[in-house]
């Protein structure tokens, strides 16, 4: 493999873990990132999606013990089965709207310019959701994901599905979505991270599926490489995050958001940066 390709694939990767579970966009990020690295094209999207999966193992290695109780648990468990029950209910609203609009939200909002823009939406919407949060002294009403209810799920679900739009961020969607909807910050954040196991996994094996013409044993490598280094970041990022908001709230995540989606508005706007469509 070309060395140059390789240390975009990498650098794609790192990018996708790094952001995959903050409230800042994967997609969005990678979608910027590629297009400052001429790293563009169909091919390119569907190695977007897929490296998706070396972040999701990241949360499975993180929580394999909770996993590995799910798993022996299921058939007798009925705190187990009531959290697989969860976690489907919140997952079918993208998955449906997904299969549905894949292909328009491809074709018209995968650029810059729209990402952009969603950045700085979900930046207000954050500080909107924190401010009501905390200003008004709300006490979260489900403390553990274990006290979900489907329709907790269901409402989070919906919330996932915004996340269509790239540049959202799914993470965010479903983090900031979950505390809106009564959930504290670790119940929350947890909850995302569960259901970035069907999600990320569900679009990988759809997309790459899909777009299989687009592939052949040469980009194993490639893949390889992104997959990788998405595992390695995202495992960082994870154990960073968990710290992170048992003293923060998301309000820094907010102000980058609006200040990196105007950057790019002004410099798309001045012709100071070429962002490939």
């Amino acid at each position: 493999m070309d060395i140059l390709l390789a240390i975009k694939a990498i650098i794609m990767g790192l990018v996708e873990g790094f952001t995959e579970f903050l409230p800042i966009s994967s997609t969005g990020h990678l979608i910027l990132a590629g297009s400052l690295l001429n790293f563009t094209g169909d091919k390119v999207k569907v190695f977007e999606i897929a490296i998706q999966a070396g972040a999701m193992l990241a949360v499975i290695w993180e929580y394999r013990q909770r996993i590995a109780n799910v798993a022996t648990g299921l058939g007798s468990d009925p705190k187990q089965r009531k959290f697989v029950t969860n976690l489907i209910i919140a997952f079918i609203p993208a998955a449906v709207l997904g299969f549905l609009f894949n292909e328009t939200i491809k074709a018209e909002l995968f650029s810059p310019v729209p990402v952009a823009t969603a950045f700085i939406v979900g930046g207000l919407v954050i500080l909107w959701v924190e401010r009501r949060h905390t200003g008004g002294n709300r006490l979260a009403r489900v403390e553990t994901v274990d006290e979900m209810s489907p329709l907790d799920a269901l409402k989070v679900g919906v919330a996932q599905a915004f996340a269509l739009i790239p540049g959202t961020s799914r993470s965010g969607a479903t983090i900031i979505g979950g505390m809106l909807f009564g959930l504290s910050r670790k119940a929350a954040t947890e909850f995302s991270f569960f259901l970035a196991i069907p999600t990320l996994l569900s679009a990988t094996v759809y997309s790459v599926v899909k777009e299989r013409h687009l592939l052949s044993m040469a980009d194993i490598p490639m893949f390889g490489l992104g997959g990788l280094a998405a595992f390695a970041s995202a495992f960082l990022c994870v154990r960073w995050l968990l710290r992170y908001i048992s003293t923060h709230d998301f309000t820094i995540f907010a102000w980058y958001r609006i200040v990196f989606g105007i950057v790019v508005l002004v410099t798309a706007h001045f012709n100071l940066v070429t962002w490939a469509e």
